[in-house]
């Protein structure tokens, strides 16, 4: 008896440690979130932050068609904008709104996202590959072009706007600050990605993987390829509503530019960005693409220049995303010969890096040359004020990008031959 009393108690300790270990990162992720805004206090790097969440929810819904069902949309922006333009128009329903606390708002988006995705996913589901893209970006391209027709919901080319503050205060809290924002869009972020990540371990999320990689095989072991579609598309639509909410709440204004076609592609970049590969592969891609285009774009018009170029880079010589790059590392790291990487990549991404600021700098320099107006020859680049006109400049950017390349191209062999060091197993097996 009391052993068994013993064995039963070790089960439910192992059962608990492991509950804790995959709740770990959940708990830290949350702790991070809470301590963001006391690190960067500003209004516009908290404005920033919520963009970024709001992105994040965006690109996991995305995720789960393309990454998890291996559907590729070119149509995804319209779930999050017909679910952000409903939450505008709760706002302007005074009787409504009066009595609606502002934190549940962003489930009337995802409710609408996913009735719009019932509908779509009705006859869109039906075939994968090329065919569902098709259908995506006539879809896209159909509800994009409605928002200029259908004034009375869309707005027209102006779009529509609200005012969250007139919702029913939460707790005394009527979301003025832009803090009281920042913690509800951190709420629903990590709620939605929650929800998305245990989504992805049930039987129709893991059936969707099985789908992605062998449709047929799937139909043979009793699953409908088609209705697991469905059910991961409609998921997804109802994410995508969520985050649609959220920013109708942040931004309180919503136009035909939330729902065309532009922003269906701009996850699609994200979401390749980050790696469809991993479920967290979204999340560094929202949060790298995030960062490029509310700050690079403070310091440069070409920002989507060198974006594009980052995302073609990724797309050739790294497919699994900047998710991927890291999970490269993991059997290094377990054999403990990570260390061994450390000269081989000093030597050689240093250079790589000092080659590609200088190139960015010599088009810097040229879009300036080109574009200034007349009698403009001075520009400020990397906090050097100086004249296009002088050919110091350019010879030295050239020079420095030139030999950047030279010292990289040299030392990426060694790379290669410690990579592969640290990557082999040479000890004994027991």
């Amino acid at each position: 008896m009391t052993d068994t009393t013993h064995n039963t108690h070790s089960d439910v300790l192992a059962g608990s440690g492991l509950t804790l270990a995959k709740a770990l990162p959940w708990l830290i992720a949350s702790a991070f979130l809470l301590v963001m805004p006391f690190v960067f206090t500003s209004n516009s790097a908290i404005t920033i932050m919520n963009q970024m969440a709001i992105t994040i929810i965006f690109a996991l819904s995305y995720n789960m068609l393309l990454g998890q069902g291996g559907m590729l949309s070119f149509g995804h922006a319209v779930y999050m904008g017909v679910g952000g333009f409903l939450c505008v128009h709760i706002m302007n329903w005074d009787q409504f709104f009066g009595t609606l606390p502002l934190p549940v708002l962003p489930i009337f988006g995802g409710l609408f996202g996913m009735g719009l995705a019932l509908i779509v996913g009705s006859f869109s589901t039906r075939r994968a590959g090329t065919v569902f893209a098709m259908i995506s970006l006539g879809v896209g391209e159909l509800i994009a072009a409605c928002s200029v027709i259908i004034v009375v919901f869309f707005g027209g080319e102006e779009g529509i706007s609200g005012d969250r503050t007139y919702g029913l205060p939460f707790f005394g809290i009527e979301f003025l600050q832009q803090i009281e924002v920042y913690y509800l869009t951190a709420f629903w972020l990590v709620l939605s990605a929650l929800g998305m990540f245990l989504f992805s371990r049930t039987p129709v999320g893991r059936m969707a993987n099985a789908v992605r990689d062998n449709p047929e095989r799937a139909e043979f072991l009793g699953y409908s390829a088609r209705w697991v579609r469905f059910y991961s598309f409609v998921a997804s639509g109802f994410f995508a509503g969520i985050a649609g909410g959220l920013f109708a709440i942040n931004y309180e204004i919503l136009t035909e530019e939330n729902l065309n076609l532009a922003t269906s592609g701009s996850i699609l970049l994200v979401t390749f960005l980050g790696g469809v590969g991993f479920f967290f592969g979204p999340v560094i891609g929202a949060i790298v693409f995030t960062l490029l285009q509310t700050v690079l774009s403070l310091q440069t018009e070409l920002w989507a220049l060198y974006v594009g170029a980052l995302f073609v880079a990724t797309v050739m010589f790294f497919p699994g995303g900047l998710a991927g790059v890291l999970m490269m590392h993991t059997p290094p790291l377990v054999l403990g010969k990570l260390h061994l990487l450390v000269k081989p990549y000093i030597k050689t991404l240093l250079p790589a890096a000092i080659c590609i600021l200088a190139t960015a700098g010599f088009i810097e320099i040229l879009f300036h040359a080109r574009h200034a107006a007349i009698g403009d020859d001075q520009m400020t680049l990397f906090w050097m004020t100086f004249s296009h006109a002088n050919p110091v400049p350019w010879i030295a950017f050239g020079a420095v990008a030139l030999g950047g390349f030279w010292l990289a191209r040299r030392n990426a062999p060694e790379l290669v031959e410690t990579w592969h060091e640290a990557n082999t197993d040479t000890g004994a097996r027991p």
